[in-house]
């Protein structure tokens, strides 16, 4: 088991992203959205080849390798009925680039809920995401699923669904996302789906975790984000189960405290960026500290 995080949730350049990294100790990051020097910023499978060449540069000599491409194909922000052309660039694009820098876990998704309409495509969408698994496969790379706003986050039955039209494809659990998604697979009005709950489903296919807490908001109607194990996504419980069961992979954090990904009103210096980041990974860290040691002392007290 080894821990790390999404780069971008640290800083924006790539330069802040490895000083984070290092100054928690860690030996890779989980590559998303990166700005390398005067480039703009983008994915790390859509920056322009001097600046990939640039980051790679820069990893090498910082000695941090890149545990996951957190990339955006057929994510949230991508339509089911809208053409196929531009995720499979994506994957074209993030497959040598993975290679090269010996990553072999990448996240993708399976393209945006459709609203208002029980027809989900359902078909159209297995297509496209056996054929993107098939392709990373082929390459001798892991692709993983996240559940987020997304068809196979739209509740566990559909992840399982999901995962038997896609033969190959693996899960990245992310524990925060079930709070802010409304369990589809129930009747409306839909509640908020259970982490316990939807982890329990998944846990057979889990290849790398994302660590994110929430308390939902009723008021507000809004997620409001907090440290590992304070909040409502049960991430002490999935942790120590994780554990107890052998997990041997990925616990990414991905804090969304200081900014949030897709949202871009959550905004906060850079030096408050990089000093939530890192607390939250010494955080992480204590509380996976804890949780081993309580292992030890039941397995110790079991074997009396």
């Amino acid at each position: 088991m080894y821990l790390t995080g999404i780069g971008d949730e640290a800083a924006a350049t790539l330069a802040g992203q490895i000083r984070a990294t290092k100054e928690l100790g860690w030996q890779s990051l989980e590559a998303r959205n990166v700005r390398i020097g005067g480039f703009p910023a983008a994915n790390l499978h859509d920056v322009t080849e001097a600046a990939f060449q640039q980051a790679v540069d820069a990893l090498e000599a910082a000695q941090i390798g890149v545990c996951c491409f957190g990339s955006a194909i057929a994510n949230w922000g991508k339509k089911i009925d809208e053409p196929f052309d531009a995720s499979l660039a994506e994957a074209r694009r993030a497959i040598p680039r993975m290679q090269r820098l010996g990553t072999k876990l990448v996240r993708l998704m399976s393209f945006a809920v459709r609203e208002g309409t029980e027809d989900q495509m359902e078909a159209e969408r297995f297509r496209r995401l056996r054929e993107l698994t098939r392709m990373f496969l082929d390459a001798g790379l892991q692709p993983v699923h996240e559940n987020c706003m997304n068809y196979g986050g739209m509740g566990w039955p559909f992840a399982l669904k999901l995962l038997e039209a896609v033969p190959g494809l693996m899960w990245v659990f992310d524990t925060g996302n079930p709070l802010f998604n409304a369990d589809r697979s129930k009747p409306q009005p839909w509640p908020k789906q259970d982490p316990w709950e939807f982890y329990l489903h998944v846990k057979p296919f889990i290849r790398h975790v994302h660590i994110k807490d929430v308390v939902w908001d009723q008021g507000k109607g809004a997620p409001v984000y907090t440290f590992p194990g304070e909040g409502q996504g049960q991430v002490r419980k999935i942790l120590k189960d994780l554990l107890a069961s052998g997990y041997d992979a990925g616990i990414s954090i991905e804090p969304h405290m200081a900014v949030v990904f897709h949202d871009a009103t959550v905004t906060a210096t850079a030096e408050d960026q990089r000093a939530n980041y890192v607390e939250y990974g010494r955080r992480l860290t204590r509380l996976v500290a804890e949780i081993q040691a309580e292992l030890e002392a039941e397995r110790a007290a079991a074997s009396r």
